[in-house]
């Protein structure tokens, strides 16, 4: 069972991005203010759960949560400041859009800036050890999700409604054999490996 709060006494936000090892499409982030001593057994880091699950969740993380919010920075910006920089100004875009001021701010990793003097504190695979990382991990995912999806309309050829993005054989092969995309970051680099 993951841990409701770092703080126990203070109005925490969870926060985590979804996005960022991929070729194509944002970087999406969340920030999720949960209850205090807030419980949910089937939450966990978006990674370990399937769709279904991640999409169920999304529900009621939203119907449950104090507040929340998703927000995202794009390809261009990503190319122009760099992932690391990308990741942080969408959660920070994401924290801005709660309607509930935190007091601390829990975030997945091991970088962030520093938002409006709150304090806050990086943990390490937090989206696996904290429910309001988690629930941020699971917003951030499915939202972004969704977004390749609709992208995917666009240029099927890519896969990215199985890949969403990342850097699979399929995906690789196809950029090297026809280019890339508006979406497309283009200070990713795309390699084929021998055996391949």
């Amino acid at each position: 069972m993951l841990k409701s709060s770092f703080t126990n006494n203070l109005i925490e936000a969870g926060c985590d991005e979804a996005g960022r090892g991929c070729l194509a499409g944002p970087v999406f982030a969340a920030a999720v203010i949960l209850p205090i001593d807030y419980l949910n057994p089937l939450l966990n880091d978006s990674k370990k759960l399937t769709p279904a699950q991640r999409d169920k969740l999304r529900l009621v993380i939203e119907a449950e949560a104090l507040a929340w919010a998703v927000d995202m920075v794009d390809n261009i910006a990503i190319d122009q400041i760099n992932i690391l920089n990308a990741s942080i100004l969408a959660m920070h875009k994401s924290l801005a859009k709660l309607s509930i001021l935190p007091e601390f701010i829990l975030v997945d990793g091991n970088r962030f800036k520093p938002f409006h003097e709150i304090p806050h504190q990086c943990i390490i695979k937090g989206d696996g050890l904290f429910l309001s990382i988690a629930a941020a991990s699971v917003l951030a995912k499915t939202y972004r999700d969704d977004y390749m999806m609709k992208l995917n309309e666009m240029h099927p050829e890519y896969g990215w409604s199985r890949n969403k993005g990342y850097p699979t054989l399929e995906h690789r092969k196809t950029i090297l054999r026809i280019g890339s995309t508006p979406f497309h970051r283009e200070t990713f680099t795309v390699q084929i490996k021998d055996g391949e």
